[in-house]
Order: structure tokens, then C-alpha cells, then sequence
């Protein structure tokens, strides 16, 4: 069963101490690709640095809403004259983590507007797809969405939105990320949504290290937990973890161009 693990922040000091050996626990697992998810300006080198040290990792650059108070105005520029110097490099596969948070109140919405838009339109200009992070504020991104259509279109991080909003990003050729949320118990609305996605729409993610699933509580979530994720979405889906597994790598593919 080979699966790829959409999203990831394995540059984060969290996996300083053991990096390689979970890099190694991942392949034993069947991990064989990971995408390492710039957040803001002074991680991309690290991020960069990173996947350069191995083959099956590659790289998103962008600037995360959450950090946008850290953000400084030479940053959109900077992240341009990256991913202009970084054009046609194999590892280098997506404009993300970028979009809205309207869960923590103390972001500007209007400052995080600009910025996404303004990321959007590299991700079109770069011909590159776009990860997004969407918190509370699905409306706001689909809206968006429909105005700055990108060819490539991308992934919904940690979808978790309605029904409705699903097939709104899919018509919009976007995936929608699945990871350790919906393992929850008590995520019964998130399991009702997941289970009537078209397989076509799915594709696998941890977030690592945050967001662990419900059979690894209060760990570092890793890639390595993927196959347990796969298994219990397999369950929600209705589905073998082998035809999911098919099917996430498939769709990573496609958006990937892999």
C-alpha cells in the first residue's frame, strides 16, 4: 500500500532529534512521498534545505494567515523571487500553506484577503497549484475561489466543511485533504461529510506534527500514522484501505503532476 502524505511540516524543530529514523519509519509504512509546507519567510530555506536532503520530499512555499502579524511587507515580493528562482525544479510543487482564517479573531480579515489573493495569483502566474488553509471562513475562499480560478486548482487542507462547500471546491478542481480529524468520536458531522465524498476528490494528509488522529492522542502526529488514518477513513468511506490508499495517491498525483 503506498501512500502520500499531502501535508506535512517535517521542517518544524519538532522532528529535529529524529528525523531521519522517521523519515525510514515512513517508508516502512509505505510513506513514500511527503510535501513539507512553507509558512512563513523564514522557514523557506529550512524547508528548501530539507527536501533537498531526500529525493521523495517536496516543497510548498507560502505565507500562512495565522502567522500574518509576523508578515512583513517585503515578504510577497520575497516569495516571488523564490519561486521565479525555483521555477521548474522537480521538488518545488505548490503554492501553500496560504488562505483565511476567521477562527482567531485577532487577524485582520481584510490584510489576510490581500495577501491571499495576492498568492493566488503567483500560484496562476507559476502555473503551480495552491494548498490552503481554511478556518471558519469557507465562503470567503470559495467566493475567492471563483473570482482567481487557477488551472491547476489544489488541495482544501483539513477539509472540514459542509457538504454544499465540498462540491463547491470540487467544481472548482480542488481536493479536498483528509487527515486525523475525522478519527474523533465525537467528529459525527465531519464522518457524515466524508462519507458521501466522491473518491475522485480525496487525498491523505497528517498536518504532522499537529492534529493527531484519535489512536495516537497527545503524540507528535507523523507520517508514519498515514496507514492508520487510511484505514479508519476506509471504514467511514465504506471502502477497503488499499482502494483508498489507490485512490489519495492517484488524485496527489494529479494534482502534483506526478
Amino acid at each position: 500500500m503506498e501512500l502520500i502524505d499531502t501535508h506535512t511540516h517535517l521542517d518544524f524543530p519538532d522532528f529535529d532529534a529524529d528525523r531521519p529514523a522517521l523519515l525510514a519509519e515512513c517508508r516502512a509504512h509505505g510513506v513514500r512521498r511527503m510535501v513539507v509546507l512553507g509558512v512563513y519567510q523564514d522557514n523557506w530555506q529550512r524547508v528548501w534545505e530539507l527536501v533537498q536532503s531526500d529525493a521523495d520530499l517536496y516543497a510548498a512555499l507560502g505565507l500562512h494567515p495565522v502567522y500574518l502579524d509576523a508578515h512583513r511587507s517585503a515578504d510577497l515580493a520575497q516569495l516571488g523571487d523564490w519561486l521565479t528562482r525555483l521555477r521548474g525544479q522537480r521538488q518545488l510543487c505548490a503554492v501553500g500553506e496560504i488562505g483565511l482564517d476567521y477562527f482567531l479573531p485577532h487577524l485582520d480579515r481584510d490584510r489576510q484577503q490581500v495577501l491571499f489573493e495576492a498568492q493566488l495569483q503567483l500560484a496562476a502566474d507559476f502555473q503551480l497549484p495552491a494548498l490552503l488553509h481554511v478556518r471558519r471562513s469557507h465562503a470567503a475562499v470559495i467566493a475567492t475561489l471563483k473570482r482567481l480560478r487557477l488551472a491547476r486548482g489544489g488541495i482544501v487542507h483539513a477539509f472540514a466543511g459542509s457538504r454544499e462547500e465540498a462540491r463547491e471546491y470540487i467544481k472548482l478542481g480542488f481536493k479536498l485533504g483528509l487527515g486525523g480529524a475525522a478519527t474523533w468520536p465525537q467528529a459525527l458531522r465531519l464522518r457524515k461529510v466524508i462519507a458521501d465524498l466522491p473518491l475522485e476528490a480525496v487525498v491523505l494528509e497528517t498536518d504532522a506534527p499537529d492534529m493527531a488522529p484519535a489512536m495516537f492522542a497527545n503524540q507528535r502526529n507523523s507520517p508514519a500514522h498515514l496507514p492508520a488514518i487510511c484505514t479508519a477513513l476506509a471504514e467511514i468511506l465504506g471502502i477497503s484501505p488499499e482502494r483508498l490508499a489507490a485512490a489519495s495517491t492517484a488524485n496527489a498525483c494529479a494534482v502534483f503532476g506526478w
